[in-house]
């Protein structure tokens, strides 16, 4: 099977290749030297803060089973991670609106450090501490970072559309080509020089210390901005809506369990390389996307949550036009072949989420509020993931995946109507032109 991995690994590393080459004017953005310098001194940070964090994604679970625990008692520590983002993730991004968020990135290196060394442990309630510092830490690193980096832009008074660059890089090296790295990294860690699955945590502990260097010495510090008079209920309320989407964190815990359900022997560091390839190829794709000013993002966004919605549905139908093999260990079954390759449809269109996300929030959430406000909006989120993981044992895993499909399908529904929501001021302001010549339409 593993001309199977290659294959797929080698034919999304040519699509990307492709889609990177293929781009024209109409796909690129014009910049200035000062934005680009700004905006690669970014990369770096982002790019070292996300190998920190991708170095452990793919060996949390699997760590937890060489320590002896079923996959109730994981489900309850991935709770506890989630969980400490719920309670505290608006206290964390309050204190990175009025405190700075540069002090907040810096936190989040040392939180994330210390729950890293948690990981040395087999105890069950030092692994339970390092989930709740691991939980703070995900609050600041999807919140503090891009906060930072939005205000900045700002105050450095660069051209709007220039953001849509500096996110789209982001997800495309963070998200992508670091996540590979990271992945293969940890695969020779732990099988190639056989250090055991919690050298990738060690390893991340370096990235990030290396990173919060970066941070102390060529970061400025920028704060909530209090003065700017926004409509908070109906930004806050647009926003809300747009961020929909809490299935792509369970499938962080699903993944696993889903491809090997008879303990088949899968390189989890190559396949989870290879998902962030297909995130890669999904922020390639938006960053041609983004590119045009004409195309919205709340219109083909509708689009990809439906698409994601139809990629978690493969391990579904495979129960029932699959036949289900019982032998224990081998290698990975033609069902578990099909859901990969579902799994990467899936992480394609995550590639295209965060960037576009991050581009309405930027136009959606106040500047005054917004790392606070961004972790408000994780509450529901993490509700949904916490139920499902408390509930690991009860439900069939294939239950639990038409769970997250649906959750996909409702975000769908809610983008339509957040675009209907951007739409409606802007046929107002008209309508008040037409009524009045004197009177100029709103720019939104």
């Amino acid at each position: 099977m593993e001309f199977f991995y290659y294959t797929v690994f080698g034919g999304l590393a040519a699509l990307v290749a492709v889609m990177e080459l293929s781009k024209n004017n109409k796909d690129r953005i014009n910049t200035s030297s000062t934005f680009n310098s700004f905006k690669n001194n970014y990369l770096v940070v982002y790019s070292l803060m996300m190998a920190g964090d991708w170095l452990q994604g793919p060996y949390v679970y699997y760590l937890y089973t060489t320590y002896g625990y079923e996959k109730g008692d994981i489900g309850h520590l991935f709770i506890a991670g989630f969980g400490s983002s719920m309670l505290f993730g608006t206290i964390v991004g309050s204190l990175a609106d009025k405190q700075g968020r540069k002090r907040a990135c810096v936190t989040y290196c040392i939180t994330y450090i210390l729950s890293c060394i948690t990981k040395h442990s087999s105890q069950y309630k030092v692994l339970m501490l390092g989930r709740i510092l691991g939980g703070i830490a995900t609050s600041l690193l999807f919140s503090s970072f891009e906060s930072w980096l939005v205000a900045e832009h700002n105050k450095r008074g660069f051209e709007q559309q220039w953001l849509s660059l500096a996110f789209s890089k982001a997800i495309f090296f963070g998200n992508g080509l670091v996540a590979i790295v990271s992945g293969l990294f940890g695969n020779v860690l732990v099988d190639t020089l056989a250090l055991g699955p919690v050298a990738p945590f060690d390893a991340a502990s370096c990235f990030l210390a290396i990173g919060m260097a970066i941070i102390l010495s060529s970061w400025t510090e920028n704060y909530g901005d209090p003065s700017e008079n926004k409509d908070l209920l109906t930004q806050f309320k647009g926003a809300a809506m747009a961020i929909a989407s809490g299935s792509m964190y369970t499938f962080v815990f699903l993944w696993t369990p889903a491809l090997s359900p008879n303990d088949e022997e899968i390189p989890h560091g190559f396949i989870f390389a290879t998902f962030m390839l297909s995130s890669m190829l999904g922020s390639s794709l938006a960053s041609k996307l983004l590119a045009r000013s004409a195309l919205r993002v709340e219109s083909y966004m509708q689009l990809v949550f439906a698409v994601s919605a139809g990629a978690l549905l493969l391990p579904i139908l495979t129960t029932f036009l699959v036949v289900p093999t019982k032998v224990k260990g081998g290698s990975i079954s033609l069902a578990g072949c099909v859901q990969l390759l579902g799994f990467c449809v899936f992480e394609s269109c995550v590639g295209i989420f965060w960037p576009s996300i991050m581009k309405m929030r930027s136009q959606y959430i106040p500047e005054e509020a917004r790392s606070t406000i961004m972790n408000f909006f994780r509450i529901p989120l993490n509700i949904f993931v916490c139920i499902v993981l408390y509930n690991v044992n009860a439900f069939p895993i294939t239950v639990m995946f038409g769970m997250c499909s649906i959750f996909l399908l409702v975000a769908c529904i809610l983008q339509r109507r957040l675009m209907k929501i951007a739409e409606k001021p802007k046929t107002e302001d008209w309508q008040r032109k037409d009524r009045d010549p004197e009177v100029e339409p709103l720019n939104i």
